[in-house]
Formats: C-alpha cells, structure tokens, sequence
C-alpha cells in the first residue's frame, strides 16, 4: 500500500552527526547496520531531508579523504551520506547510479525501506521515478527510461545516460510519459516521495546552507538538559510551519557541536547557549534508563513523540 500524505504538506527534516551514530566506532557489519536503521526511521516517518553534519573539532579532521575508498573508519559523514543516498534510491536504479564501491560491499545487509516510489508489482502509481538509459527508441527521437517496468519506456526529451527523473504517466496509454519536478509527486499527489541527503561541515552550517529560500521556519534541537517534550507540546499544541526542522547531537550532545563551531563561537553561542538557535529545545525522553541513547533510537523516539505536530499542520 503506498504512503500518503496531504497535499502540499511539509514533512519534517532531520539533522545528525555521524559520530552520533558511533560509525567511526564500529566493525564493518555495525557502521552498515546503523544507517540501515537510520533510513528505515526516515522512511517511515516521512521524512523530507536528512542533513548530516560534522560535530569534531576541525583540527581533528583529516585534510583530505578519498572518497572512492572506504570511508566508514576515515570519514564517517561521507560514509552515512553514501548509504543514506543508495537507500532511498529505488533498487531497480542503484547500479546505474552508484559505481562499485567499497562502501557499498556489504549492502545485502540493509533493510527495505519499501517507500512509494520504490517501485510494488501490486501497487500502481502515476508517478514513477526512472533513470535514463542508452539504446535506440521506437521512432529514432527521445529517451529509454528504465522506470522498473518489464520493459523501459520512452520520453520525447532528449536526455543523457544515468539521468534520474520523475515521470508522469497520463492515463491515455498511447501519450509519452512527461518529465516533472521531482516534488511533485508530493505536492500535487499527495504521495511520500523519499527524502533528499545533504551533508554540512558544521552546526551552524545546517541552517546556512538550507535549500530553501526563507529557510526552516522551526527548529527545534534535542538534548537531556532540554525541556520535557511533553511540556514543550502539550497534546492540545497546534505548531503552524513550512519547513520543521529536528537537530539531533552526538553522545555530548549539541554543545559539543556548537564548541567545534567556528562560526557559533564568532557569535558566542556555545555550551549553555546552543539553545538560542533553535526555536525549541527538548528532551525527547526524559527520565531514561541508559546513559546513552543512540541516535537511530533517538529518531524513533522523537518522530513518535513530534508525530502530532505534524498531523495538525
């Protein structure tokens, strides 16, 4: 069954360090376990936008990385970033989007996210997502898409090999299917169409950066020293927004972040004071039984709890 959501709703964003997810940390199988757990929150949550951010000191960081090899112990928000990437990828599409690569040896362990767009022989949906391939067309003009069908389709558009699209497909059978913006399928059919993957250098750089104009009209950051969720959004809480974002820390929490920041400590918002940046500053679970809670439980946790400000935007 495919998962929808209201038109023109704004699923919330989530932000991460990696060493939150204690990648660097693990053996092989673990660092590939993590952002399998990582993707299924997402995808069941609806989430629109998962940005990854560095929270180490800069001078800890190594100068330079090769990113066509294995990056889990080198390089752990690049490691994150390329499989959250190849997850939301519907399968059908991955070879022809991703090469070979060391981090990708052990991708038979990761999870299904089954998301709408992840193409179901029992389910049909006029939108569809495709990824261009070469090879001759019927009338010589146009492009061979593979959409994960028995047999690629064709567009009148002129486009390159190993070019992700989405596709419209009318309901007269005998029309072309047309290329459309990707967020339509969302917007105007009212469908989770996976999420986008954004990788930043630092705290401060998640809201800087922001792929929209006015950026993210709330935010709200998780820490132990915040305020009780439950007291932060009563069950009556209505919370009107656009873009909400969800800032998650390391096992030091988002201050260590904020002090690993150049720019924040520019403008003096660090420790104690990392609160100032969000409009919200929450503990997910107050009261809990572990020292620590990873951050893939952490998403589960939170998304639950925030689940109802959604529902009533």
């Amino acid at each position: 069954m495919a998962i929808k959501t209201e038109p023109h709703s704004s699923p919330p964003r989530a932000s991460l360090p990696p060493k939150a997810a204690e990648i660097g940390r693990s053996t092989a199988d673990q660092r590939m376990s993590i952002p399998g757990r990582i993707a299924r929150a997402l995808a069941v949550f609806s989430i629109d936008e998962v940005v990854v951010f560095d929270d180490s000191p800069v001078s800890s960081r190594p100068r330079q990385t090769d990113t066509a090899g294995y990056t889990g112990d080198t390089d752990p928000a690049h490691f994150l970033t390329h499989i959250l990437s190849f997850l939301e990828a519907p399968p059908f599409m991955r070879k022809a989007l991703f090469p070979l690569h060391p981090n990708l040896r052990l991708t038979a362990l990761l999870p299904s996210l089954d998301m709408p767009h992840h193409p179901n022989p029992k389910d049909w949906i006029s939108y569809r997502e495709g990824v261009t391939i070469p090879g001759k067309t019927s009338t010589g003009n146009g492009t061979l898409v593979e959409v994960g069908l028995d047999e690629p389709v064709e567009i009148e558009e002129k486009i390159p090999p190993k070019t992700r699209l989405t596709l419209l497909f009318p309901e007269d059978q005998s029309q072309y299917p047309q290329c459309v913006d990707p967020q339509a399928p969302r917007t105007e059919g009212g469908y989770y169409w996976g999420y986008t993957v954004r990788k930043c250098p630092s705290l401060s750089s998640v809201f800087t950066e922001s792929p929209y104009e006015d950026g993210y009209d709330v935010s709200i950051g998780t820490s132990e020293r915040g305020t009780p969720i439950c007291e932060a959004f009563p069950p009556t809480t209505s919370l009107k927004f656009k873009h909400l974002l969800i800032v998650f820390g390391g096992p030091r929490g988002l201050e260590l972040a904020s002090m690993n920041d150049d720019e924040l400590a520019k403008m003096d918002v660090q420790g104690g004071k990392t609160r100032e940046l969000f409009d919200h500053w929450v503990n997910v679970l107050p009261g809990q039984g572990s020292r620590t809670i990873r951050t893939e439980e952490a998403l589960f946790i939170a998304l639950t709890a925030l689940r109802g400000l959604r529902d009533g935007n």
